[in-house]
Formats: C-alpha cells, structure tokens, sequence
C-alpha cells in the first residue's frame, strides 16, 4: 500500500476553502482534526497506521492553518470550527459513502464535541487530551508559546527546531526539521513563521472569545453524546488533569478512556505508537 496521500479539497460553514491529505481506500472512514498552531502533517504517522488496518483516513488544515483559507473576517471562535466540522462530517459522508469517525487534538476535539451537540455527524468520537473544563494554566502556557514569535518569526528553520525544542524539552527531537517546516512559511523578508493565521490569538473573533460560554456549551454536548467515545489523556499533560478527565467521564458514562504514560498534551507526537494502538482498539 502506497504511504503518500491524494489531495482533497473540502468546504468549510462559510465558504471557506479546507485542504486535506487522504491515506488509505477503506470501507470505514475517519476524519482527524489537529490542534491549534498544527497543521494536518501533524496527523502523518497515525492516518498512516489508520490506513493501513482498512480505513480511509482524512487529515483536513482547520481554517486559518496550514494550508486552508484564512478566513478574511477573521472568525476563528470555537464555534466557528465546530461549524466547519459539522460542515466535513456531511461531506465527507457524501463523497465516501460512510459517516465519520472523528479524531480531534485539543482544538479539534473542541471543534468535534461541539459538533456533535448540534447534528449528527460523525460516527464516533475520539478526544486527544481535551475536555470541556480545560487547566486554564496548561492553556496560557501553550498560547504563550504560540504568541511568542508570530510576530516576528524565526531567521531559519532550525531557529524554530530550538524554540519547540525548549517548549518541550522532554521529547526527542527528531534527526530532521523536515516536518517542522511543514508547520512554517518562509515570507518574502526571508523569515520563517508560523502556518497559521496570527487572527487566531489575536483578531476580534478567537479562541479565547466567550470562554465561559464554550465550557458550558461543551458540557452539555458531553451530557447528550451518544456516539462511542474515548478519551485519550497523555499523563504529562497540563491541559487535562486526573480529575479534568474524571469529570468528563462522569458527564459521558458510556465514554472509554486512556491514560497515555510518557506523554503530555501532543499525545500523538509524544508516543504515536501508543496512541495509535489505543484508537485502532477503540475504533476496531
């Protein structure tokens, strides 16, 4: 089986252009959303392992990453991603002839689990260290981060190797920048920056918008959730603690969860072989 993905082009609620790399030719379908700052090369290892054991797997930029539209009036809410996933669910069920299963990494689970409060759209749901009430520290830590050099970019690749490398000081860095410059774009001032829309964080519309509205909103779509659902924590995390997760399973009694040793909230780029063994057990 080949490992190099086809292209494919989705649309988002708003008209907005969503790229996408599929792997694989099988019957069962899942769809994986990457987090905030990541684009969907983030997802390579798993879709590949995916596809390998029958699915077809699709890796989509969310809006304003990578490679998909920035949107121009800059409205990147949670909302505004739940919107565009229900928008893929649909989609991608027409053109491959089965509903989804869901894969989302903090944002994107974010981006699932609303989704799945408001329509029918994916077949299962699995969340990567994300739940409604989130550790508001784990979360300016990994803003922090990302606001740190939008601005102002970075003067080569390995200049940003170092930066991540500092971030995450107890993942191994990988003998190569090759798919660090994935999540980069190299301007015309000769800087590289990062592949997402700097509106995210910083426009009128963000992530950060209506915060306590979105917990809300998020709980009552874990109340109501009927699909299989497995939550994945890394142990390291400092996005999702014990008793963050604990919480979530007691909205979601029927929810399956596994806690992740070694890794912390890039559960998938900690310990992909793990992680990927856990869904491919969930999903069968």
């Amino acid at each position: 089986m080949s490992q190099h993905p086809r292209h494919a082009r989705f649309t988002g609620q708003d008209g907005n252009r969503l790229e996408a790399d599929v792997y694989g030719h099988g019957e069962k379908v899942a769809l994986l959303l990457h987090g905030g700052g990541q684009t969907r090369h983030a997802w390579r290892a798993t879709a590949r392992r995916l596809a390998e054991r029958g699915f077809t797997a699709i890796a989509v930029d969310q809006r304003g990453h990578g490679d998909s539209e920035w949107v121009a009036n800059g409205a990147y809410a949670f909302a505004d991603y739940s919107g565009d996933a229900v928008a893929l669910g649909h989609a991608i069920a027409a053109r491959f002839g089965a509903t989804p299963a869901v894969i989302g990494a903090s944002l994107g689970g974010i981006a699932a689990l609303n989704a799945l409060g408001v329509a029918a759209c994916f077949s299962a749901l699995v969340l990567v260290d994300i739940v409604p009430r989130m550790e508001e520290t784990g979360v300016m830590h990994v803003q922090s981060f990302m606001r740190a050099r939008a601005k102002e970019g970075f003067a080569s690749v390995e200049e940003a190797a170092e930066s991540v490398a500092a971030y995450l000081p107890s993942r191994t860095r990988p003998p190569s920048t090759d798919g660090l410059k994935k999540n980069l774009r190299l301007r015309d001032d000769g800087r590289w920056y990062w592949h997402w829309d700097p509106a995210f964080l910083e426009g009128g519309r963000t992530v950060n918008t209506d915060r306590a509205t979105i917990v809300a909103t998020l709980e009552d779509a874990a109340r109501r959730l009927s699909v299989p659902t497995l939550l994945v924590r890394g142990n390291a995390s400092d996005i999702v603690s014990q008793e963050s997760a604990n919480a979530f399973l007691a909205l979601v009694p029927h929810a399956r969860f596994v806690d992740v040793s070694g890794a912390g909230h890039m559960v998938a780029g900690d310990k992909n072989d793990i992680f990927a063994d856990a869904i491919l057990a969930f999903l069968g």
